[in-house]
């Protein structure tokens, strides 16, 4: 994945108002590439402010997209010359948080990034006005160029607000992406759950990508790859803690993993 940084005038508008909606379930595919001014697809942002450093770089909100296939599209957060001030992007206005279920959501660092960044999650009962923002669990430290990391987090009830993600960035030109961001409420995830599918396991595509390599606590019963479109590409268990995709052709793929435990996790990586 490259960072893709766009020239030209940039806009930055925030929402006033939101269609209120019962779940999310956004992959971002259907927004328009490369655009930088929100709001679009119901979502909104709220953009860290320009600094005087030249040449100038600004802060923005870009809907990016693999290097290979334009089809697969994601939100990321670029620092430019701020180092410092975190951006906020925010969903459509949800009608009833109920407090028994999770918002689920994948990030990577992107590539050239210079380093670490974070993300916190939050509730807000403005779209437009980040001094409501409230933050929900603890921040999410996004430390590594390209290994996607699969985040779930306990949304407590409240009455119709948004859920933001607040990118704060550890130096300038640092950036963040988010996708298959998902709140259903047909799905209830414990706060047990959560913790377990945290620790049980991490994971990354190994540097000739014929492998994902993983770190566990306990060896996952079964592992399940899926292609884009939906067809089974993979399944079996780890051998030396690695799961063999040799046979897989470069491209976007979604993971089932049945954990120790009986939970299931799903996840995502790309093989290049």
């Amino acid at each position: 994945m490259k960072l893709k940084l766009l020239l030209g005038t940039l806009m930055f508008t925030a929402a006033t108002a939101h269609a209120q909606v019962a779940t999310l379930n956004e992959n971002f595919n259907n927004f328009t590439i490369g655009t930088t001014t929100f709001p679009q697809g119901g979502w909104s942002a709220v953009v860290a402010p320009i600094t005087g450093v030249f040449p100038p770089a600004p802060p923005r909100m870009i809907v990016a997209a693999l290097d290979n296939d334009n089809t697969q599209r994601f939100i990321q957060s670029y620092a430019g010359n701020n180092a410092t001030s975190p951006s906020y992007l925010i969903s459509p206005k949800i009608e009833n948080l109920t407090g028994n279920k999770v918002l689920t959501f994948t990030t990577t660092l992107v590539s050239p990034s210079p380093g670490p960044g974070t993300i916190q999650i939050g509730l807000a009962t403005s779209a437009s006005d980040m001094s409501t923002f409230v933050s929900v669990g603890n921040p999410i430290d996004v430390t590594t160029i390209g290994v996607i990391q699969n985040i779930s987090v306990n949304i407590p009830a409240t009455t119709g607000s948004y859920i933001v993600f607040k990118f704060t960035p550890s130096a300038t030109h640092v950036a963040v992406q988010i996708d298959d961001v998902v709140y259903n409420t047909s799905t209830t995830l414990g706060v047990n759950d959560t913790a377990k599918s945290k620790e049980n396991f991490r994971f990354a595509v190994s540097s000739d990508n014929n492998a994902l390599e993983f770190i566990t606590r306990t060896e996952p019963k079964k592992i399940e790859v899926y292609s884009a479109s939906g067809q089974k590409a993979a399944e079996g268990k780890l051998k030396g803690q690695k799961f063999d995709i040799s046979g897989l052709q470069p491209g976007v793929y979604y993971m089932l993993v049945e954990t120790a435990e009986g939970s299931a996790v799903k996840s995502k990586f790309i093989k290049k």
